[in-house]
C-alpha cells in the first residue's frame, strides 16, 4: 500500500506542476506542454493533482476530454486503491 501512496503522490505532483507550468507558457505565448503529457499523467496516477490544477489555474477547463480522462483516472485509482484495500 506505501507503494501505491507513494506513486499517486509523486504522479500527482507532477502533474499538478505540469499543468502549472503549461498555463504559464500559455500565458507568455511559450512553447506548450504536449497534451498528451498532460493526459498521461493525469490518467496514470496523478489525477488527483491534475483536477487541482485544473480548477486552481482555470487551465484546460473547457477541453471535455480533460475531464474526462481525469475522472476516469481518478475512477480507476479509485478501484486499485479497494483492491489493494481488500487484497491486504
Amino acid at each position: 500500500m506505501k507503494i501505491f501512496y507513494i506513486v499517486i503522490a509523486v504522479m500527482s505532483l507532477a502533474a499538478f506542476i505540469l499543468y502549472a507550468v503549461d498555463k504559464r507558457r500559455a500565458i507568455r505565448h511559450m512553447w506548450r506542454i504536449k497534451e498528451a503529457t498532460l493526459l498521461f499523467f493525469g490518467f496514470f496516477g496523478g489525477s488527483v493533482g491534475a483536477l487541482l490544477a485544473m480548477l486552481l489555474f482555470r487551465h484546460k477547463t473547457r477541453h471535455a476530454v480533460f475531464w474526462l480522462v481525469n475522472i476516469l483516472g481518478l475512477a480507476a485509482q479509485a478501484a486499485v486503491y479497494f483492491l489493494l484495500l481488500k487484497r491486504a
